[in-house]
């Protein structure tokens, strides 16, 4: 059986979960990453996009963040993200309604556009229809 570690995935409202698992897959903000247990210390921040934990009997299980903070130390890995969430959970209106908005602001690009802040937003909401159709 492969080594295991702990996982904790925690927003601001929630512990979303804690469990241990075999590896897990993040959106780095430098690219896809794996942790597998005994992994080297480091923290990195997230992107919004999948993240993949695979438990000890091998099931995958998906949750769709927004972004966030990735550390790992002492064979635990620790999330911190805006929000996380499993595709049962996500809202498909709301996410289209926000990707619609996000890309009205874009195109429009009043004068007190935070375009950065904009952009993130439209990527967020990709992640969450994506997650949802296709988890």
């Amino acid at each position: 059986m492969a080594a295991t570690f702990e996982v904790e995935i925690l927003t601001p409202e929630r512990t979303v979960l804690k469990a241990d698992v075999i590896s897990i897959v993040a959106p780095g903000s430098e690219g896809f990453l794996g942790v597998l247990a005994h992994h080297a210390p480091l923290i990195t921040s997230l992107m919004p996009g999948p993240f993949t934990l695979t438990y000890p009997d091998e099931r995958e299980e998906v949750f769709t963040i927004s972004g966030g903070f990735l550390e790992v130390s002492g064979n635990r890995a620790i999330v911190l993200a805006d929000a996380a969430e499993r595709p049962g959970e996500i809202d498909i209106e709301r996410a289209k309604a926000a990707e619609e908005r996000a890309r009205n602001l874009l195109k429009k690009r009043p004068a007190l556009l935070d375009s950065d802040r904009a952009e993130l937003a439209l990527k967020r909401a990709i992640n969450r229809i994506r997650a949802s159709e296709k988890y």
